[in-house]
């Protein structure tokens, strides 16, 4: 009886003994290792995996699937962390680790598709890992590139039993500088990499918003940051299932780190933070414009100051009206006529301004209009419609001056603020609508006013949407 009890006790050790985790005892880690063993000579480049992929998109394939047979690895570095929950089921790796180093840019990336979460216990932020890439697909996944499982021309996640064997996890956790640059040069090659971005701060009309908390926010919350230098902006992607999604953004200035990324429709670029800490505006001195804001009037007045539609000017050419002003402040692109009856189809003919393929790095344009006495009329009010297609990044704005003198040499040198009321389309608008600014009130102010579209991009392909501009009108009434 008494060797039956011992014997009882003996199994029921061994039994709790197997339900506790067996990383609290040392035991190693299934697919990691002291001194990983890859054959240097198996190990291939993120650029040589890139090369595959746009391989097949130039032979009409979606996709790229690694020979089962084929025995290669990546080597590259975790910058991403669900710990705050703004990644899920997913791994950010990129091939560098140190920006400063001229020699480790331009960088690549890749989102590695996974179907198990808590991904930061095991694969924390800087854990060096490889990628076994034996009989995995290579493609892109909402504009990103990204190494799953395929099913025919589609993606689909690496599942849990088998992902141990495939990320390859080793002793190595090193420290990652991100890239510091502007928006501005941001390329397709900076997707999937850690990026910090400095000087800037929470657009002014967002003031006070959480994370990704608001009653507009249904998946992610799409908070947008611009540049105190050039205006730039991005879209800040939160998670709405993130531990941080009811915090107030910070609502000074200062950098921002995260993952450059898409937005889950692939319509414009967006920066992802792994965290709130990530998100440093301190300094409280913002750079927000000078600001006019009559608000909207509640009717249009009945007499016509100006009125423009554009349908006296050419196709493609540049647009040459009298009193008004094309000026072509950067670059080699200016507002030119423009028809259309495609999908994102012109009203007659429009103003478009288009640098994609410039081959311009940068590109700012003004379409300025007649000057118009603010003394000599009577409740004066100003309405136009906007469009864009894939904004990427650039953007337009509608501006005032109270002090230009109408020489295309000073325009720069002249005061201009935002006309704050007038809606104005946006990158994250959809590219097929048109947009009413409103009715837009100008009678709060005096003098004599100049307004401005102006337009903000480049040729670079993460900063070259195309904005239309058509039927813009001032009213007053008698």
């Amino acid at each position: 009886m008494k060797n039956i009890k011992k014997l009882l006790i003996l199994l029921g050790i061994l039994m709790i003994a197997s339900c506790v985790n067996d990383y609290d005892y040392g035991i190693p880690i299934p697919g990691e290792a002291e001194n990983v063993m890859v054959p240097a000579n198996k190990i291939t480049t993120f650029r040589a995996i890139k090369q595959r992929f746009d391989q097949a998109i130039n032979n009409g394939n979606l996709i790229t699937t690694i020979d089962v047979d084929e025995e290669i690895y990546l080597e590259g570095y975790v910058v991403s962390s669900d710990a705050a929950g703004n990644f899920f089921e997913e791994l950010i790796i990129q091939n560098k680790t140190d920006a400063s180093n001229p020699d480790n840019d331009p960088r690549l990336g890749f989102r590695i598709d996974i179907n198990v979460s808590s991904l930061s216990e095991t694969f924390e932020f800087g854990r060096k890992v490889y990628i076994k890439l034996s009989g995995l697909t290579i493609g892109k996944s909402n504009g990103i590139l990204t190494i799953a499982k395929g099913e025919g021309q589609r993606l689909e996640q690496i599942q849990e039993f088998e992902y141990r064997n495939i990320i390859i996890r080793t002793q190595e956790v090193v420290s990652i500088i991100p890239k510091s640059t502007t928006l501005i040069n941001l390329t397709e090659a900076d997707r999937n990499t850690l990026i910090k971005l400095d000087n800037m701060q929470l657009n002014r009309f967002e003031l006070g918003a959480t994370y990704a908390s608001e009653s507009i926010d249904q998946f992610d919350g799409l908070r947008t940051l611009e540049n105190c230098d050039s205006g730039v902006s991005i879209i800040m992607q939160t998670s709405t299932f993130s531990n941080f999604r009811t915090l107030i953004i910070p609502q000074g200035k200062g950098s921002i780190t995260g993952v450059f990324s898409r937005d889950f429709g692939d319509d414009f670029n967006v920066l992802i933070p792994n965290s709130a800490v990530d998100v440093d505006f301190t300094n409280t001195e913002r750079c927000d414009p000078l600001e006019l804001d009559c608000g909207l009037a509640e009717t249009i007045g009945t007499q016509n100051l100006f009125y423009e539609d554009f349908e006296t000017q050419s196709n493609n050419r540049l647009i040459e009206i009298s009193g008004w002003t094309n000026y072509i402040e950067v670059g080699s692109e200016g507002w030119e006529g423009y028809s259309s009856t495609s999908s994102n189809a012109s009203l007659g003919r429009s103003a478009r301004v288009q640098p994609a393929s410039s081959g311009d790095l940068s590109n700012i344009a003004w379409l300025i209009t007649p000057p118009i006495d603010l003394d000599a009329y009577n409740n004066l009010t100003l309405q136009f419609k906007t469009s864009n297609s894939l904004a990427d990044s650039s953007f337009l704005e509608v501006l005032y001056s109270l002090d230009w003198d109408g020489i295309e040499a000073n325009i720069t040198s002249a005061n201009w603020g935002v006309l704050s009321a007038a809606y104005v389309v946006k990158d994250t608008d959809s590219f097929v609508q048109w947009f009413n600014s409103g009715n837009v009130n100008l009678y709060c102010s005096s003098g004599t006013m100049y307004i401005a579209f102006k337009y903000t991009g480049g040729g670079i392909d993460t900063f070259d949407g195309i904005y239309e501009l058509d039927e813009i009108s001032v009213d007053y009434l008698p």
